[in-house]
């Protein structure tokens, strides 16, 4: 049971991720990217501090890891939003959720030189077939996609981003609980953002016009996208561990495919329905016990 809601809550955050997507689109009709970034990291922040305060749940942090929440906030927050906020303003949805899926290839590379976390053949098999159904869902007919190269870089950009933060977070989720690590690294997020926006977008902050259609995708990102989706996803990454956790990742095209036909009206041909199939069986061949799994189903089966 316990196994069925840690899984639950990581396929919810990749939910909440997918749709940031679309949200980012919306919200980009009304504010720049700093601006976004930075309200979202204040908003989400400042939520997440009067729910932890009212539940009890906010943990004050040692002064001795300052150091490591002010490194886990330049990697993200900082670099990936960089990547990931002016990325999306060259880049389809579907292009940069791709790009973003991506990251369950570097990371047991990298947990396994970091935190010596190994993953066994059919772990990696996982990964590897889960990215190649996410390929067949985001690829057009010709097997082809057009996209800008900068914002293909940008989109990178994230990705490495994204990769520093799992060298922090394995550190901070064996200490604090999820609510105090997103409330400090947002609230230092924000911090970073706001000289940035002072710099490049001031004159663009002082003629801001601010309507109800312009807040909702805002609030949606910091409240959804900022908050709930980290507190669910650095759950998984404290009972999974960060490669199994970021293996997650690859479904996020799959759910912008989907949000895409409901929302967009694009088509979900068969190839793409093929490919939802081949990511699902990938994440659960990425999640269980080589040997267990042998031993009970094929060769040594009593």
């Amino acid at each position: 049971m316990k196994k069925v809601l840690i899984y639950s809550s990581l396929v919810l955050s990749m939910v909440l991720f997918s749709f940031s997507f679309v949200w980012y689109k919306q919200v980009y009709v009304y504010y720049t990217p700093l601006i976004t970034m930075f309200f979202r990291l204040l908003i989400s922040s400042l939520f997440l501090f009067l729910y932890a305060i009212t539940l009890k749940r906010f943990k004050k942090v040692d002064k001795k890891d300052y150091k490591t929440f002010l490194l886990l906030a330049l990697f993200e927050p900082l670099i990936y939003f960089i990547g990931e906020s002016f990325g999306m303003k060259l880049v389809s949805a579907t292009v940069g959720a791709v790009i973003v899926s991506t990251i369950p290839l570097f990371t047991p590379v990298l947990a396994y030189y970091m935190f010596k976390e190994r993953m066994s053949k059919m772990n990696i098999f996982g990964i590897i077939l889960s990215f190649f159904g996410v390929l067949l869902v985001v690829l057009k007919d010709d097997f082809s996609f057009s996209a800008s190269p900068g914002g293909v870089l940008l989109m990178f950009l994230a990705v490495a981003g994204a990769m520093g933060y799992s060298t922090q977070i394995v550190k901070l989720t064996k200490k604090y609980n999820p609510i105090t690590i997103i409330i400090v690294q947002n609230a230092i997020g924000a911090i970073y953002f706001l000289p940035l926006l002072l710099i490049f977008d001031l004159h663009q902050f002082e003629n801001i016009n601010v309507s109800l259609h312009s807040l909702i995708p805002l609030f949606e990102l910091a409240i959804f996208s900022s908050s709930f989706a980290y507190i669910f996803f650095l759950s998984g990454v404290k009972n999974l561990g960060i490669v199994k956790a970021n293996m997650f990742t690859n479904i996020i095209p799959v759910f912008t495919a989907i949000f895409a036909f409901f929302i967009l009206d694009e088509s979900l041909i068969v190839r793409k329905l093929v490919g939802i199939a081949v990511v699902v069986t990938g994440l659960f061949l990425s999640q269980i016990k080589y040997n267990k799994f042998i031993k009970r189903y094929f060769f040594l089966r009593k």
